[in-house]
């Protein structure tokens, strides 16, 4: 399956972007784990539709002229992964949860921890929100685009 890539710049660092022709599957941060997002051969393509829109999209975020998003998703993952995933995609703008609550969301109450790994896995941060996902005390906790993007996504949101 080929994926197609673009790089753009954002107020939180170079961000790749990465779709094939059904969605989009993954915005990496410039200094991401490189095993984080499982993706195989990637070819630039700066003009491709789903790519174009996504930067619009993020753009319009970034300015504060958008709340929500309506790119086509396509994740890849486990069946757990993916209601975490979607899960996010729930999470109102401006709004945390904690990793418990996503976990009774989910129906898995007991895996918090579990719902820490597939979130550290969201092969799409900002658009599925997993910024918004604190510490039961409300404490920022890991994220693969650093603490410093996370706190600045929260507050760009308030």
């Amino acid at each position: 399956m080929t994926h197609y890539s673009k790089t753009i710049w954002s107020p939180v660092g170079e961000l790749t972007l990465v779709a094939k022709d059904s969605g989009l599957v993954a915005i990496l941060w410039e200094n991401d784990k490189p095993d984080r997002v499982r993706l195989g051969a990637v070819s630039e393509k700066a003009d491709h539709p789903v790519l174009v829109e996504t930067e619009r999209q993020l753009g319009e975020y970034f300015a504060g002229e958008r709340r929500t998003f309506d790119v086509p998703l396509s994740f890849s993952g486990s069946d757990f992964q993916r209601s975490v995933w979607s899960a996010l995609l729930t999470i109102p703008f401006g709004e945390t949860r904690s990793y418990g609550e996503i976990a009774h969301q989910v129906g898995k109450p007991s895996a918090s921890r579990a719902v820490g790994a597939a979130n550290g896995r969201n092969p799409i941060s900002i658009i599925a929100p997993c910024h918004r996902v604190v510490g039961s005390t409300g404490k920022l906790t890991g994220f693969a685009g650093g603490l410093e993007a996370k706190r600045f996504l929260l507050e760009l949101e308030q």
